[in-house]
């Protein structure tokens, strides 16, 4: 019987350093999601990899005195070695430094140039080095990279160019035709207003001011730019190239989901679908942009000193812990967060006492009443027939949020059955009818079923926690895990012997814990923390002229179809004033309305998306992050800055 083929990848990670916990949610993720359509019978390829290639990779390397080779050979292979310490069921690690990988790119390269798809040009706008991306003037943020929110530098080279536009118009007919294809709907809605719908300009596709990429063939001097290169690992890995298709990308392609992080949507939905049309190949059936995994309500950063790294989980909580906290406690559409505070408290409260305690009680019950060996399931009562709906009922409705890619969802599921059974032993009471000799049949039938249930627990645990599962199964006795059994109650055979009560996940001192993570982790590591450069002196009459005033929020929202302004009504004495600041990355509106916020008030008034804008809010910047500057008391609106 062939199966149904079943294609995943991750995004391929960026090898200028190792990676935190935050890069590496998305591999679980991923994981997750493979190891379940293979539980249910699907043919799986699971593709995950690195994305070797760039100016960026080449100015560490330089600044450390190594080759970028050497730099990228060191990366990878700690990313690698992430991948395999957190138990990742990879089919194939692409990099894009393989030999087969750059001579398929530079064929795609050429195709797309034969056809007309690509044209040679000159670039002149603003570069930002840590995106890899090129920016017009008038699409900086106040000078400044509209992704990062990083500094930029002018730019001019020789280049080679996509024609995107090209394939606006087909690709919006694909997205409406297809609403499955970018998901969640808030993403999809993301990239058809601010970019799709304004109109995509011709790509930059080629570089000439560096020399770490892949050659173009038929002209020296150019490398291909990130996107053809790293987008195209998807299928090169398949054994793609455009004169000859590989039996793998016969079998597989295309993908039946791509994972990647919200922040590279718009290359994955945009630029890959359209040199897949320009290619004349099918484009993959979705993309999925999970949220961020934060610290806090912040990105990871070293300069910040909140980076948590898997390996420094794993070391003090195991492989199993971690892989359930970045499933479980990510939501489907909105950034998840991590400190070890909570991560302790979930540790503790979802896997030593709901989950560790029922396999304990249950093993050492079986122990202590039947010397090990598991009854006859043969005496019921009041309970049984719910507890034994409730697990094999639990797989269809797993199977329903994995086809959405709802992970957290799905466990939850799980841990439905877990205290449908630590429910159903206060229920019966074992130690109570353990007293009576007249009971054994009946305590025997309840051990019974509390084995049969965790036995499906396990079966369904082993797509997400394959470590735990198989621990559960060492210690019932059981040797039928698989999805069929999932639906069937009663597999377990009396007679069976169970292993002794270990526990599964050892409760954690929550204060000596942290305490020692703290003692062995330190201060962060000492970094120096790069400042914009200061400005030119002005006299004080200069400043003078500045009119900055306190204002009280009383609206705030965003702007229709601007993913980056807030619109502002202040409170300004008896007066209200509406001003425009392109801060919905960083704030959310609900949370600005009521504080007092500094504004230039004596700035001319100008035009933004139709709406006038009346002065400018003050922020303060650093790295990626933009604060809105508030009085620390509370003050009369209207206030002047002295």
């Amino acid at each position: 019987m062939n199966k149904d083929k079943y294609y995943i990848t991750t995004a391929i990670a960026y090898t200028s350093k190792k990676p935190h916990i935050g890069n590496t949610y998305e591999i679980i993720l991923t994981d997750a999601i493979a190891r379940f359509n293979r539980f249910i019978g699907k043919d799986v390829f699971f593709l995950t990899g690195t994305d070797e290639h760039g100016q960026k990779i080449q100015e560490i390397a330089e600044a450390d005195g190594i080759t970028p080779q050497q730099h990228v050979d060191k990366i990878a292979g700690q990313i690698r070695d992430i991948a395999d310490m957190l138990n990742i069921s990879y089919d194939k690690f692409i990099r894009t430094t393989d030999d087969y990988h750059v001579k398929a790119v530079q064929q795609i390269f050429k195709r797309l140039y034969d056809n007309g798809d690509i044209y040679k040009g000159e670039y002149e706008g603003w570069y930002c080095t840590p995106c890899e991306s090129f920016w017009t003037k008038t699409q900086l943020e106040d000078g400044k990279c509209p992704d990062c929110g990083r500094e930029v530098r002018k730019a001019k080279e020789e280049a080679y160019f996509f024609k995107m536009s090209k394939y606006q118009d087909k690709l919006m007919d694909y997205i409406d035709s297809h609403p499955e294809f970018i998901q969640p709907e808030s993403r999809k809605n993301e990239m058809v207003n601010n970019f799709l719908k304004p109109g995509l300009q011709d790509l930059c596709v080629s570089r000439t001011s560096f020399t770490w990429g892949i050659p173009v063939e038929f002209d020296p001097g150019h490398v291909i730019y990130v996107w053809i290169d790293a987008l195209s690992n998807y299928i090169t890995a398949l054994g793609y190239t455009p004169d000859e298709k590989g039996e793998l990308y016969k079998k597989y392609w295309p993908a039946d989901v791509h994972i990647i992080g919200k922040d590279i949507l718009r290359f994955h939905t945009i630029y890959w679908p359209i040199m897949l049309m320009a290619l004349g190949e099918p484009l993959p059936k979705q993309v999925f942009g999970h949220p961020w995994m934060l610290v806090g309500d912040e990105k990871m950063s070293k300069s910040r000193g909140n980076v948590i790294y898997a390996e420094d989980l794993v070391r003090h909580f195991g492989v199993n812990a971690v892989r359930y906290y970045s499933l479980h406690e990510m939501p489907f559409a909105q950034d998840g967060t991590i400190t070890y505070e909570v991560f302790i408290s979930r540790f503790n409260s979802d896997l030593a006492n709901t989950l560790g305690n029922l396999v304990n009680r249950t093993v050492a019950m079986i122990n202590k009443y039947f010397g090990g060996e598991i009854q006859s399931g043969d005496v019921g009562g009041e309970f049984d027939d719910d507890l034994k709906a409730v697990a094999t009922g639990a797989v269809e409705k797993i199977i329903k949020k994995m086809e959405t890619l709802h992970v957290a969802d799905s466990i939850d599921e799980i841990w439905r059955v877990v205290d449908r059974a630590n429910k159903y032993i206060d229920e019966t009471t074992p130690w109570v009818l353990a007293k009576n000799d007249a009971d054994k049949p009946r305590l025997g039938t309840v051990l019974y079923n509390l084995t049969e249930t965790i036995r499906i627990i396990a079966a369904l645990l082993s797509s997400y926690m394959p470590e735990t599962s198989k621990k559960i199964a060492e210690q019932i006795g059981a040797d039928d895990l698989t999805f069929e059994s999932t639906k069937t109650f009663g597999t377990m055979k009396a007679g069976t012997k169970v292993g002794e009560a270990v526990p599964l996940f050892a409760r954690i001192d929550a204060e000596k814990k942290l305490a020692e993570l703290e003692e062995e982790l330190g201060e962060p590591e000492e970094e120096k923390i790069e400042i914009a450069p200061y400005k030119d002196y002005i006299e004080f009459d200069e400043f003078e002229k500045l009119d900055v005033r306190v204002g009280k929020v009383i609206e705030c929202e965003k702007v229709p179809k601007s993913s980056k302004l807030l619109r502002f009504t202040l409170q300004v004495g008896s007066e209200t004033r509406q001003i425009l600041s392109g801060i919905a990355k960083f704030h959310k509106p609900e949370e600005l309305i009521g504080k007092n916020v500094l504004f230039v008030a004596n700035l001319k008034p100008r035009k933004i998306m139709g709406l006038e804008s009346n002065g400018m809010i003050l922020s303060a910047e650093f790295e990626d992050k933009l604060t809105v500057l508030t009085t620390l008391n509370d003050i009369q609106s209207g206030a002047e800055m002295v």
